[in-house]
């Protein structure tokens, strides 16, 4: 691939760095904090870019200058009779291309910028143990009204906090739902460390009003209370706290798919 490809594939990538970074897109490969530092990767990559480019025909008009018509910023002659500019003659008459296959590595750029692709959901969560970690501490919540809770934040207070700081109180989650192998529904909400490549799910089993038909990776947003009854994660043992439901309603994917509260 010469300068010219080189600086096309850089362009493309940084364009679909801020194409993410501008939009939501981006929420879908790392966390929400590192926006900044997209956004500036794609900016630095344009600019490398751009300046390939720039010292590519700044060497080509000063070579041209001198009346020769061979372009030297593309062929150098080092004195054995052959080319090895990127139309390389090897003493046969014929010159060489580079193979046009190495375009190919534009393909996931634009796959990156026209498909989004879907955030991790119920066939990865059943199949990874829950990585629910003991919080350092909790927020303060309100003294009144339903409280509004993440599924990590309910799934540490009602293991590790036991309840405490939640018993007694109308609590709302919204997560994606997840089933079993026996058909046992969970509330589920991929947790990321810095990005989607090892996002883990943290789960909280569901009692109660369950609405009766739950399909997979549908998201809800469920109205319960809290209850000291546990289980276990059958993938990894880990815990797993309940919630009873008391009702339940589907809701949009939300522009945040993946819950980072379990680190902050």
């Amino acid at each position: 691939m010469n300068r010219q490809a080189q600086a096309a594939v850089l362009f493309l990538t940084g364009a679909a760095l801020l194409h993410a970074g501008f939009t939501d897109l981006y929420l879908r490969y790392v966390k929400a904090g590192l926006q900044p530092l997209l956004l500036l990767s794609g900016a630095v990559l344009i600019a490398a870019a751009l300046a390939t480019v720039w010292y590519e025909w700044r060497g080509r008009k000063g070579k041209g200058s001198d009346g020769h018509s061979q372009d030297l910023g593309d062929s150098h002659d080092h004195g054995d009779g052959h080319d090895h500019g990127d139309g390389h003659d090897h003493g046969d008459g014929h010159v060489h291309r580079e193979p046009r296959v190495s375009w190919l590595l534009v393909l996931p750029l634009l796959a990156l910028i026209l498909v989004a692709p879907p955030a991790l959901g119920s066939y990865s969560a059943m199949r990874t143990g829950t990585a629910l970690q003991k919080p350092y501490g909790y927020n303060s919540l309100p003294a009144a009204g339903p409280l509004r809770l993440g599924v990590v934040d309910y799934a540490g207070r009602a293991v590790y906090g036991h309840g405490r700081s939640i018993t007694g109180r109308q609590i709302k989650i919204t997560g994606f739902v997840a089933l079993d192998r026996t058909g046992a529904p969970y509330l589920v909400r991929m947790a990321l460390n810095c990005c989607a490549a090892d996002a883990q799910p943290v789960k909280i089993a569901l009692t109660g009003r369950i609405p009766p038909v739950l399909e997979p990776d549908k998201w809800l947003e469920v109205t319960g209370t809290y209850t000291a009854k546990q289980t276990k994660d059958p993938v990894n043992n880990g815990p797993i706290p309940y919630l009873k439901v008391t009702s339940a309603k589907p809701v949009p994917t939300p522009k945040d798919p993946y819950d980072e509260s379990w680190n902050q």
